[in-house]
């Protein structure tokens, strides 16, 4: 396990790192998740294995601390990430980020381009997200005032997910558990969506072929994002269908990212 210093207050991001070839790759998890469980049978499968690979947890999450000061923003998620990419003398690394880590990779080319070279978002989030009481993910959990959530709302939380989310989720901070579902749904100005169409490196996004056609589609594509269906998952594409993840994931990192 590495460890790097993010914040001024001493908050440590930490990570699973695997030694291997430049560039290296950044494997960044969803909301309540951990790199090392989402990311582990994907950073060594045989289409993939042989670079170097960081399996790390954003602030708040998983392995890393979960400090009650910080306030979990995109931005913030995403400076502080290039704090523990530059201790680890990372430069334009590949990133492969699902869901709120796609969110947050996307914040993270615009705003460090020198640690960025390719992204692969996995069933990222784009846009902002209607807050609505009683759902799961994001939307559930924002609903809630930070107090309520802290007092209650995160085992009825619990109680939703179920088993499975929960073995992550229950690692996260209550605190940025919260905050940061709440600042996911509200996103980025501008959007994420728009951040992502004004990049130039390549990029490539991957989404649930079950899901139906991505809104916005053809103005990604027409601005250089691919858009590739994988079949037979859900959300969690990594854990669903690991080798059309992986065949998916290899055929992006070694193309231009044009469709």
């Amino acid at each position: 396990m590495r460890n790097a210093v993010v914040t001024t207050e001493g908050d440590q991001i930490r990570w699973v790192e695997l030694p291997g070839q430049e560039p290296s790759r950044v494997y960044v998890h969803g909301l309540g998740a951990s790199s090392p469980a989402y990311f582990a049978e994907i950073a060594v499968h045989p289409l993939l294995a042989g670079h170097r690979s960081l399996l790390i947890d954003l602030l708040g999450h998983g392995i890393s601390d979960r400090p009650t000061d910080f306030d979990y923003t995109l931005e913030a998620h995403a400076d502080a990430l290039a704090e523990a990419l530059t201790t680890a003398e990372v430069t334009g690394a590949e990133l492969i980020a699902h869901s709120m880590g796609g969110s947050v990779a996307i914040v993270l080319a615009v705003r460090h381009p020198h640690l960025v070279s390719r992204l692969v978002l996995v069933d990222a989030n784009l846009d902002p997200i209607p807050r609505t009481p009683g759902s799961s993910g994001s939307s559930g959990i924002a609903a809630y005032s930070e107090q309520d959530f802290l007092t209650d709302g995160w085992e009825e939380v619990r109680d939703r997910v179920g088993p499975h989310w929960w073995s992550t989720m229950r690692l996260a901070g209550r605190e940025a558990l919260h905050r940061s579902a709440v600042n996911l749904t509200r996103g980025t100005v501008p959007t994420m969506r728009e951040l992502l169409l004004n990049l130039t490196i390549p990029r490539t996004f991957l989404l649930p072929e079950d899901d139906g056609p991505l809104p916005g589609t053809d103005a990604l594509v027409q601005a250089g994002t691919a858009v590739i269906p994988i079949p037979n998952c859900g959300h969690n594409i990594m854990l669903d269908n690991p080798d059309g993840f992986a065949r998916a994931t290899a055929a992006a990192l070694t193309t231009n990212g044009q469709n």
